[in-house]
């Protein structure tokens, strides 16, 4: 029958979750301490457990030399050779020193090492276990809720949310269940520190994984993830088999694949999308849900110019731009969004013919023209005749002046003349106008002055 100290050392083993060597490894270091302190052994002290029988068994060990310096440590070879024939220089002997028991101090000393030695291992399992799933989805309970971070228990350790990696619409209370995705593990001096998040994008990847047995599978492979936490996600997703439609696959029958992650996000919308070797159509896919007439691309600028229909505009857009935003950081290109409408404005007025004004004699005249026209042939015949007298061949030289020219200028003036008169008139009628309102008399209506055409050719 096993001993009651190896049953007490698997027991401690199981409470601990730890393996037994473990186990056995720290109750040795324990048991030196113990004799080192109980016992006044000096020099390397190490303890052998008999798994089988459960007996302690201490060791001196010491170093062959052919010089001794320090006799705790060191043995020449005729020493040696007592314990062991064939000792040779450099060679460890251990010499059994076991002491015929331990007293209370001993024994105190030895139960605190034991814990020590076992928070220890505890500690390095726990950062075993969990660095080698850095970048995993980890399930967890909210333990408790401070000021800058929230304690989530993982079961066999603690792992802190920070303020920076919590989702701003998410409230968050003792007892409740989420999943997280493990951002880091560090080494500190009171053990491993695992840092949570809610706000990394590859949390919505894991997810995936998690529901879609063709992603998990890597039929499906999710290509690249925008993301708003506690808003809206854009998910590129493409088939690595013929034949499979991988945004059906990721959204399932009738939704209910990606309602799952979209209700352990908390109501965050998520956008599914096919991912395109072509960047047209991949920019036009990432704006989904709005209808996309053309894409022109710019791949020098890594901009795309984008034309949907009028009615769509504010859909790809999306509120406060995010739908917009959103599909710039899936793709990676500048969009541009423009309306139908206003290319076409555009491009009319390139393709429209230029308006030829018509020539002057079929053009009609303007009223101002007509009294000019009248004025034109009485002036050239005055003027006509003694332009011939006095200088025959500087007429046929020189070219002569517009006629229409002459005239104008005493239209001109008669025209300003009328336009003074009448706005004094009606500045008067007016003033008088204002001063009968006042007195409860209507406002008299102002007659238009008419002109004698005959004064006008006078001038």
């Amino acid at each position: 029958m096993k001993s009651e100290f190896l049953i007490a050392i698997t027991q401690l083993a199981a409470e601990k979750n730890l393996p037994r060597d473990v186990v056995l490894r720290a109750v040795e270091a324990a048991l030196v301490s113990a004799y080192k302190k109980d016992s006044g052994l000096q020099g390397n002290i190490a303890v052998r457990i008999d798994t089988d029988r459960g007996s302690v068994h201490v060791y001196q060990l010491k170093t062959v030399v052919e010089e001794v310096s320090d006799p705790k440590t060191e043995m020449t070879v005729e020493e040696a050779r007592r314990y062991r024939p064939d000792a040779q220089v450099g060679d460890t002997i251990e010499i059994e020193v076991t002491p015929q028991g331990a007293g209370r101090i001993a024994a105190q000393t030895a139960k605190q090492v034991v814990l020590q030695r076992l928070r220890e291992a505890e500690r390095e399992k726990v950062y075993e276990e969990f660095a080698a799933r850095e970048g995993e989805v980890v399930s967890g309970v909210v333990q408790r809720v401070e000021a800058r971070q929230v304690i989530v228990d993982l079961g066999h350790t603690e792992a802190v949310l920070p303020a920076a990696e919590q989702i701003r619409s998410e409230a968050y209370r003792p007892g409740q269940r989420l999943k997280f995705y493990l951002l880091e593990v560090q080494r500190t001096a009171k053990g491993p520190q695992l840092v949570l998040s809610r706000t990394h994008r590859n949390l919505v990847k894991r997810l995936l994984e998690l529901e879609v047995p063709e992603v998990a599978k890597g039929i499906v492979e999710v290509k690249a993830i925008a993301r708003e936490p506690g808003q809206r996600s854009k998910v590129a997703v493409a088939a690595r088999q013929p034949g499979v439609d991988p945004v059906g696959a990721c959204v399932g029958l009738r939704g209910l694949r990606i309602q799952n992650i979209v209700n352990e996000l908390g109501g965050e919308r998520i956008d599914v999308v096919e991912w395109d070797r072509d960047p047209a159509r991949f920019v036009a896919n990432a704006l989904s849900p709005a209808q996309v007439s053309r894409v022109i691309i710019n791949e020098e600028e890594k901009t795309a110019i984008v034309v949907v229909p009028d009615r769509q505009l504010s859909l790809a857009i999306g509120k406060e731009g995010q739908n917009a935003r959103l599909a710039a950081k899936l793709t990676g290109w500048r969009i541009d969004i423009k309306p139908e409408s206003l290319l076409e404005k555009v491009a009319v007025p390139a393709k429209a013919p230029a308006r030829e004004e018509p020539p002057a004699e079929e053009r009609p005249l303007q009223p101002w023209e007509e009294v000019i026209e009248r004025e034109e042939p009485a002036a050239a015949e005055a003027e006509a005749p003694a332009a011939a007298e006095e200088a025959p061949a500087v007429a046929e030289a020189a070219a002569p002046e517009p006629v229409a020219a002459q005239p104008q200028r005493p239209v001109i003036r008669f025209a300003e003349e009328v336009l003074g008169r009448s706005s004094r008139r009606l500045e008067k009628e007016e003033a008088k106008g204002k001063s009968k309102a006042k007195k409860g008399a209507r406002r008299p209506k102002v007659e238009e002055e008419e002109f004698d055409l005959e004064e006008l050719e006078e001038l």
